[in-house]
């Protein structure tokens, strides 16, 4: 489908400064625009391709007053960036929004009930008593256990695994790979060194709007529920151990793993790599860098960094004098040698 400058502009609720009817059917990014593609420019380390780029309409902000010549037709906004970001919601639901129906070979238990517009792909399966509203797309290969119940407008894609008892709420995203509700990692030592399992016999509740990345695993609760409450983004390949809580909007990175029990409060920042041990409360608006290991409770507005992980600034402050370390050893050791020199001439 194509669109003019002028429809986006009153999408966007934009100013068009160039040929209104100026018509694009795909989106780039502005260093590889081509004719036929709308694109933006939002960062200005980008700036200089403004008055190269062959997108035949580039979204800009406001503010933007050219200094050369332009080959692009301008949409201006309030945000560019937000702007384009709201066309690739639209590009992404028309392109992969628009399946309905139950493919085969698949599988869904008779007492399964569903909404409008299901979509099922081909080798999937439903379980018993299975609850699905409105809009929800599962795509080829995804598990569906039994007692599992999903909200509105919610997307598996393909080769996920929801276990049984989980709930899911409305208007989330669930990414190929992601393992929901497998059981929590929980053995009690016997004399003889071996371990005896300790059943798990809780769920997963995940609430509105979560995004759970590729091959992310939650494991479900001993005892009650592992919480992913709402607005939480969680990137690709994270560990979130049984029973724990993580807070509403709430991001983390990938690779990062919490043990079980823990607390997150909301609107925490946690990079990739991160490790949190079990059993700790980590407050609201709390930012934990890369490759940090966490082992104690953290209060509200904390920023952390280090293993064990300490204050941001202090830590700062302390990887100067770290890296410099070699250095300040050789300074001692003279400084050793210069006093004892000194010691054996006064004895002398």
């Amino acid at each position: 489908m194509k669109f003019t400058a002028e429809q986006i502009a009153g999408v966007l609720g934009g100013e068009v400064v160039g040929n209104p009817n100026a018509e694009v059917y795909k989106l780039s990014k502005i260093e590889e625009g081509s004719e036929g593609s709308i694109s933006f420019l939002a960062n200005p380390k980008y700036l200089p391709y403004i008055y190269t780029t062959q997108a035949t309409i580039t979204i800009v902000n406001n503010t933007f007053v050219p200094e050369g010549e332009l080959n692009t037709t301008l949409i201006k906004v309030e945000d560019a960036y937000m702007s384009f970001t709201k066309l690739l919601e639209f590009y992404d639901q028309a392109t992969k929004g628009n399946k309905v129906g139950i493919e085969q070979p698949s599988f869904i238990a008779e007492s399964v009930k569903y909404g409008a517009n299901l979509y099922f792909g081909s080798f999937s399966y439903i379980g018993e008593n299975v609850v699905l509203g409105d809009e929800v797309k599962i795509y080829p290969n995804c598990f569906i256990g039994d007692r599992v119940k999903i909200g509105n407008n919610v997307t598996i894609f393909a080769g996920a695994k929801i276990n049984s008892e989980t709930i899911i709420g409305n208007n989330c995203v669930i990414y190929s790979g992601a393992v929901i509700g497998a059981d929590g990692f929980g053995y009690a030592p016997n004399e003889d060194g071996s371990y005896t399992k300790i059943p798990q016999i809780g769920n997963v509740v995940i609430e509105d709007n979560v995004d759970i990345g590729a091959n992310t695993t939650i494991d479900k609760a001993t005892m009650g529920s592992t919480i992913i409450r709402k607005g939480v983004k969680l990137d690709n390949q994270i560990q979130i151990g049984h029973n724990v809580e993580i807070g509403e909007n709430t991001v983390i990175a990938a690779q990062t793993g919490i043990a079980g029990s823990t607390k997150i409060g909301k609107n925490g920042m946690i990079g990739g790599q991160v490790g949190i041990v079990g059993h700790l409360i980590i407050g609201d608006n709390v930012k934990i860098q890369a490759q940090s290991g966490v082992a104690r409770n953290v209060k509200d507005d904390e920023i952390l960094q280090g293993t064990p992980s300490f204050g941001y600034n202090d830590f700062s402050k302390s990887y100067v004098h770290f890296k410099n370390l070699p250095k300040i050893v050789t300074e001692l050791e003279e400084l050793k040698k210069e006093i004892l020199n000194q010691k054996n001439t006064n004895n002398g």
